[in-house]
């Protein structure tokens, strides 16, 4: 079954007096485990389009199914609640939260939408810590430590409520060309040890290159598609 699928998918905005089409009547489908790019130029529609596979902004019409669900269907606080169980998200500009360690920033998603016990809780954050090279950096804030290492820790808090899949807008856009690359990798081997499906919103060739599926999006509607490979089980 596939993880995502879309099927005559429109999204409408009004600004002023005009009627915007930012996504118009696209369909795909995206199978568990992928590694998949939308490509375009600005205002081609990518981030509009995760945005509404996360569930922060509904569809204006058609069927998109997210993990086996209709998502047009759910009201704000079901789709809040699906969001916080399902789906994680990775940010161009990390998103962590100042005032808390980097301990503390993983173990957010699991004290906010998901009631897990103490020990257990402690011991997921440990073993994503351990997965993403951070083991020894836990104490630590967002403002100790760099830009690469503040990607690790979004990466860790994406996967750490064991979500099926997660959204990635530029996710490496404020780092360098080496640790950009460091943080593909690390993200290919997240998908392959816990079988997470990633979705990037991206203009870096680094992750395009990295992609088995890469759908291209020109004002609004999918102009193409390719896949490089096949998705790992």
């Amino acid at each position: 079954m596939a993880i995502v699928e879309a099927e005559g998918l429109w999204k409408k905005f009004i600004a002023g007096d005009i009627e915007v089409e930012a996504i118009r009547g696209i369909g795909f489908s995206i199978v568990p485990a992928s590694f998949v790019s939308f490509i375009g130029p600005s205002g081609s529609g990518k981030s509009t389009l995760l945005n509404m596979i996360g569930c922060l902004d509904p569809p204006t019409s058609g069927r998109l199914l997210v993990a086996g669900q209709d998502v047009t269907r759910l009201g704000t606080r079901d789709a809040a609640a699906f969001r916080g169980t399902h789906i994680g998200f990775i940010f161009q500009d990390f998103n962590l939260l100042p005032v808390l360690t980097v301990f503390e920033n993983i173990e957010y998603p699991l004290l906010m939408v998901q009631n897990w016990p103490v020990a257990e809780r402690r011991a997921r954050v440990e073993k994503m810590l351990a997965a993403v090279g951070m083991s020894d950096q836990g104490h630590k804030f967002p403002h100790q430590i760099s830009g690469g290492q503040k990607q690790r820790v979004a990466v860790a808090r994406a996967l750490v409520t064991r979500a099926e899949l997660v959204l990635a807008d530029e996710p490496t856009a404020n780092l360098d060309r080496d640790t950009a690359q460091r943080i593909i990798t690390l993200m290919k081997t997240m998908r392959d040890e816990f079988g997470t499906t990633f979705i990037f919103s991206t203009h870096d060739s680094k992750i395009v290159s990295n992609a088995e599926v890469v759908f291209t999006l020109e004002d609004g509607r999918l102009a193409a598609s390719h896949h490089s490979g096949e998705a790992h089980a």
